[in-house]
């Protein structure tokens, strides 16, 4: 049960989760019920730096303190006072991407993210080297590349991390990682529950071929297990987190985690047969795995949940993003008719329009493509809506085929999912493109062939996710046998009510008929990425 406003908790039973996602940064403080007391947030934006994509350091702290100062305002104005302490903290952010430190702990280039993809010859030979898929955004793949590419920063080199395991680091001192993020860097085995011993020998021995004395195994952090203890709030963390000294030190923190993970967290899909899909600036799927994968396949990535169990992940670079930007137009048209509305208001209608469509789309194609997708061959992108001769171009059809095209790539690797025998019991949503009851729900239910099912958490996120993983830690901590599946049935899910749409035959076959369409078309988008240059002065317009 929420706590009543008036009534201030015992701080000492909560749980502070913030997440930096690719386009928000969220704080979610939540009670020994799990239900949220609180919430902050901070919007950022990355940036195009020397042909990268990056964020600066500047910008995540000025996003952490920004997200933390409005939870802790939120706190103040229902209880009447200021947060001083919590029972537990937890940071998630974007997985994957490269940070490289100094032995001072000075950043040695800017913060490379997870939406580069000029990490192609580094991944291919890792790839074929270990024999599994190592995607262009891992980690392993960054640090390959600028080894094969002799870069000046590299014999400085003393650590490697990603975001998560940054921020964690600066308010813990502690340079560790959960076994969720850490799998995003470099291959997991399931056996040890750590980095693949034989295949960190043979990245090792590529690596010293070309660039003698550097240990990649002295780089990464230490791998943890949901609930494992990962330090303890500093006294500068505390500073960090919040300036105005109020808040004090000593509080637990759980491993970092990466999106995906707590994304997994945030829909009770850590079990196997279940999966979940969360859509914002990127879009992936996770299904948790029965057994391995048959073949190795560049679409599917094999990660873990956070507690350590094989995951299949399925990540599109290309979300909502596009989908946000038509909504942020037709807000515009609506104030110069005079009637400005909220942009929940617009997007929602928008969404509710998307039903209305003809089930295939009505020969209109939507590509989300503001960067490049590795799942269908592009090293860039370029957001394009066409439509054929003779199709009817109104709002509805407009909605749903904007819609359909943030699920087209994913249905693509969903697809290799299920050749390969992968069965999946329900798919559980979340993320912002899911508050509009019903609507998304509906069409991913279609695009993945299987049930959808979203409860009163999904716009919450990972930041709520995050903040689960910090109570599990604390009770774990307090004694608590529980398996992390264990903790999310019985503890946190057991009184959620999920909204559960299966799939409905009509969309069922009108999808198939809009992704044949989709993939004959990207011949459509090869070609824009071939004549058409981006701003790279503003290379995403004023979104």
């Amino acid at each position: 049960m929420t706590q009543r406003a008036g009534d201030l908790p015992d701080l000492t039973e909560t749980a502070l989760g913030i997440e930096l996602g690719s386009t928000t940064i969220k704080a979610c403080l939540i009670g020994p019920d799990h239900a949220p007391i609180a919430t902050g947030s901070h919007l950022w934006e990355n940036e195009l730096a020397d042909g990268l994509w990056t964020y600066s350091l500047e910008a995540v702290w000025a996003g952490v303190q920004g997200a933390f100062a409005a939870l802790a305002d939120e706190v103040e104005r229902s209880y009447g006072a200021r947060p001083t302490t919590f029972g537990a903290i937890g940071v998630s952010a974007m997985m994957h991407g490269y940070l490289a430190f100094d032995g001072a702990g000075e950043l040695l280039v800017p913060f490379r993210t997870w939406r580069n993809t000029n990490t192609a010859v580094a991944a291919a030979e890792l790839s074929e080297t270990l024999g599994t898929n190592i995607p262009l955004r891992w980690s392993i793949a960054h640090l390959y590349q600028a080894i094969l590419d002799d870069e000046p920063h590299l014999p400085e080199i003393a650590s490697l991390t990603t975001l998560a395991g940054y921020v964690h680091r600066a308010l813990t001192g502690e340079h560790v990682l959960g076994v969720g993020d850490a799998s995003g860097m470099f291959p997991i085995d399931p056996a040890t529950g750590t980095y693949d011993q034989r295949m960190l020998e043979q990245t090792a021995h590529l690596a010293a071929a070309k660039h003698p004395g550097l240990r990649v195994e002295g780089l990464l952090p230490k791998v943890l297990p949901a609930g494992a203890d990962a330090g303890r709030l500093t006294p500068e963390g505390a500073a960090l987190l919040d300036p105005t000294g109020t808040l004090r030190p000593g509080i637990p923190l759980c491993p970092p985690e990466g999106d995906a993970g707590t994304g997994m967290v945030a829909t009770n899909s850590v079990a196997q047969r279940t999966g979940n899909v969360s859509a914002g600036t990127s879009i992936f799927a996770m299904v948790v795995l029965e057994e391995p994968l048959a073949t190795v396949h560049h679409a599917i990535d094999v990660v873990t949940t956070p507690a350590g169990d094989p995951v299949a992940m399925v990540h599109c670079n290309n979300g909502a993003s596009e989908l946000d930007a038509w909504a942020g137009v037709f807000g515009e048209f609506a104030t110069a008719l005079g009637q400005p509305c909220e942009p929940d208001a617009v997007f929602g209608a928008l969404l509710t329009a998307a039903l209305k469509g003809s089930p295939d789309g009505g020969g209109l194609l939507a590509y989300n493509y503001l960067a490049g997708e590795p799942i269908t061959g592009l090293d860039e992108g370029r957001p394009l809506f066409v439509r054929i001769p003779g199709s009817r171009l109104d709002l509805a059809g407009f909605a749903r085929a904007q819609v359909y095209g943030v699920f087209g790539t994913l249905a693509l690797g969903m697809r290799v999912l299920a050749d390969q025998g992968v069965e999946i019991d329900a798919m559980f949503a979340h993320g912002g493109l899911f508050r509009t009851a019903g609507v998304a729900q509906r069409l991913l239910a279609a695009a993945t062939g299987a049930p959808v099912a979203v409860g009163r958490t999904a716009g919450e996120g990972g930041a709520w996710g995050i903040a689960v993983l910090a109570a599990y830690a604390r009770a774990v901590e307090a004694g608590s046998d529980l398996t992390l599946s264990a903790y999310l049935a019985e503890r946190v899910f057991g009184d959620i009510d999920l909204e559960v749409v299966e799939p409905d035959a009509a969309d069922l076959a009108g999808f198939r008929t809009y992704l044949e369409r989709y993939e004959a078309g990207l011949d459509i988008e090869r070609a824009a990425v071939a004549s058409l240059v981006p701003n790279t002065q503003n290379p995403e317009g004023d979104q």
